[in-house]
């Protein structure tokens, strides 16, 4: 069937609405009429080649839609059902096993590759060339498109389908990073640099939880203003004082909990340096190709502090993005006063509102 789909053709250029070919669902896939899909940074990163893919190649992996059909082996799914899309996983390895799918064997093969496990692709052009599909599972950048039944959460079908959309990475990477890795408790102090979409909802994670003290460090004034609105107790303006020094002085030695959604080497020191004795930091930002960051060893060691690396809120999306809709219906999780709605036929000018930063969370529809 002939679909509508957003494109990355080139390396750092904006993407192509074309029309393209879609096949017929596999068996263990859902064929999903998409409604609306985030914007994410991990679809900027892939377009900018800082991950390896194959272009031309539809993104999208914050998708939300109705199932149309559904492949022979799906059993639990079926046509109608109302759905978000989230990043896929092999379901057989170990850390799928054990409830870890985030951290799946075969991460790389099964959401950046661009093609099934046989190597085809759901998508072609006019002149029966391939484009790469399966991007986190759902390539969600066209108005219809196959899907990995592990990327499939299925929700109710009375709430909004343009309001879920950005559930399934964004949204979930900084909210499980503190409900389900760091889990701060009441008495806590977390300190989260960078407010963009994931940075809030991490805030807004802590405030459902009830966290003491949780502070937003940014450079964009009005970021920080809506940071408060989303559960900052406090906030601080990197560009005009000295992040670390007020943090300690804030949290009387060092925050408990700190979190950098930037991905920036001199943002990944600060948090670092920012944490009290025995406290733990989680990384959660996209670094470009060959970053390293700076880690004082002694100071480390003296203070006995961990840090993880956390991969989409180590979340099994099937329990925890219901878990954030629930949050949200009781009004202790208000992701959408960050959403920014556009036109399928926009999507570039939602990219460099979300990149420029005078937009949160830029959601298409369709």
């Amino acid at each position: 069937m002939k679909v509508k789909a957003a494109v990355a053709t080139e390396v750092k250029q904006p993407l192509t609405i074309q029309d393209i070919e879609l096949d017929e669902p596999r068996a263990n896939e859902v064929q999903v009429r998409m409604v609306a899909s985030g914007v994410c940074h991990t679809d900027a990163v892939l377009r900018d080649g800082w991950i390896p893919t194959t272009m031309p190649i539809v993104l999208g992996h914050e998708g939300s839609g109705i199932i149309e059909k559904v492949g022979a082996a799906v059993t639990h799914l079926a046509p109608g059902d109302h759905v978000v899309l989230s990043v896929n996983s092999c379901g057989v390895c170990s850390a799928c096993l054990s409830g870890h799918p985030a951290y799946c064997a075969n991460l790389y093969a099964s959401n950046f590759a661009g093609s099934r496990p046989d190597g085809t692709t759901a998508f072609s052009a006019a002149d029966g060339s391939p484009i790469s599909s399966h991007f986190f599972g759902q390539s969600s950048f066209a108005s219809v498109t196959n899907v990995s039944v592990r990327s499939v959460v299925k929700v109710d079908s009375e709430i909004p389908l343009e309001l879920l959309g950005p559930l399934g990475c964004g949204i979930q990477t900084g909210a499980g990073a503190v409900l389900n890795v760091l889990k701060p408790s009441t008495a806590d102090s977390l300190v989260v640099f960078g407010t963009g979409a994931v940075g809030m909802s991490a805030i807004m994670a802590a405030a459902a939880s009830r966290v003491h003290t949780i502070i937003a460090v940014d450079i964009i004034p009005s970021r920080l203003d809506a940071a408060i609105g989303f559960g900052a107790t406090h906030t601080i303006n990197g560009k005009e004082e000295d992040a670390v020094a007020r943090i300690q002085e804030i949290t009387r030695g060092g925050a408990n909990f700190a979190i950098d959604t930037t991905g920036n080497k001199f943002v990944f020191k600060q948090m670092i340096d920012a944490l009290a004795m025995s406290g733990r930091a989680g990384a959660i930002g996209a670094s470009a190709p060959g970053s390293e960051g700076i880690i004082d060893m002694p100071s480390a060691l003296a203070r006995g502090i961990s840090i993880t690396w956390i991969v989409e809120g180590d979340a099994i999306p099937q329990t925890f993005i219901p878990e954030l809709i629930a949050l949200h219906q009781a009004g202790d999780f208000p992701f959408d006063k960050m959403i920014k709605t556009y036109n399928f036929d926009d999507i570039n000018v939602a990219f460099e509102d979300s990149e420029n930063g005078t937009v949160l969370k830029p959601v298409i529809t369709f």
